[in-house]
């Protein structure tokens, strides 16, 4: 699949999922939805870098699903193309009419689009859903308009997924989006600290953007690129206090496996929070609980 900034190479017309899509929960999903089954268009989502909210803040916002990794999910739901509208002060200057007859039919080439119920657009976020329709509809583009997702009484959001992330609610967090949270990365050298203690790691270099969940140790499953299915693992996230760590690392041990990955993509499935970090006594301590989350782990995923 495509991942555009440019409309140059845009395929078009374009049936458009509009929005920001952090998480690509299962909300988001039902916005998504209706353009799968469009009568025309080419299936496209919409989306804007910077986050309009890091422009405004002038601060890089942690991501839940950085470029890469939205546009790799997105593909196994059938979208074609994803669109990363550049967002600048002229963009934010624009009326929601503007914004419309511009970059929605000009640019894109919209047949038929789909926003959530709570979408805000142009300037000062002043165009509603309602506007949007008789904007649009004007200029022959059928709209669809998505209800909020509930879960219990609460409503799915990017923002209440981190919340339970920081928490370590795996549970919560991976039921409001449909799926395990996942941590996509490239595969580096460490300091080998694993191998001595018989429980080599692989170790992820993530986007700078991305979302890292409580530090602890969690039960998960890896995705090697050259692996034809999921393998049990353990994920540490944390700064390895027991030999005084400086820096954050993500590690995760894949069980019962072995082979390089070194310069590999590998994505890991959080499932279980198993426990926070901790500093242990002596390097043998470490290893007998690491042995015991090992066993924790094979159980549970």
């Amino acid at each position: 699949m495509q991942i555009i900034s440019s409309r140059r190479v845009l395929q078009s017309p374009t049936a458009i999922a509009l929005g920001n899509f952090d998480g690509v929960h299962r909300g988001h999903l039902q916005v998504i939805q209706p353009i799968l089954t469009a009568p025309t268009g080419h299936k496209t989502v919409v989306s804007f870098d910077p986050h309009p909210r890091a422009f405004f803040s002038g601060e890089q916002r942690q991501l839940l699903t950085p470029s890469e990794e939205k546009a790799q999910y997105l593909s196994t739901l059938g979208i074609e193309q994803l669109v990363l509208l550049p967002f600048d002060q002229a963009l934010a200057n624009l009326s929601p009419e503007a914004f419309v007859t511009t970059v929605l039919c000009q640019q894109l080439q919209v047949k038929y689009l789909s926003v959530g119920e709570n979408f805000c657009f142009g300037r000062r976020r002043a165009g509603t859903v309602s506007d949007l329709q008789s904007i649009a509809q004007a200029q022959g583009i059928t709209v669809h308009i998505t209800p909020l997702e509930i879960a219990g009484r609460e409503r799915i959001s990017s923002s209440a997924i981190r919340d339970a992330l920081v928490a370590g609610d795996l549970k919560k967090a991976n039921h409001l989006l449909g799926r395990p949270y996942a941590l996509m990365g490239s595969v580096v050298h460490g300091q080998h600290l694993g191998r001595t203690l018989g429980f080599p790691t692989a170790n992820l270099d993530l986007p700078s953007c991305k979302f890292v969940p409580r530090t602890g140790v969690y039960a998960a499953q890896a995705w090697p690129q050259k692996a034809d299915s999921a393998i049990p693992c353990v994920v540490n996230i944390g700064y390895r206090p027991t030999v005084q760590g400086k820096h954050r690392t993500i590690e995760a041990h894949l069980l019962d496996w072995s082979g390089d990955l070194y310069g590999q993509v590998l994505k890991v499935d959080l499932h279980h929070f198993l426990r926070a970090e901790q500093s242990f006594s002596s390097l043998d301590a470490l290893k007998v609980q690491i042995e015991q989350d090992c066993q924790i782990a094979r159980s549970q995923v």
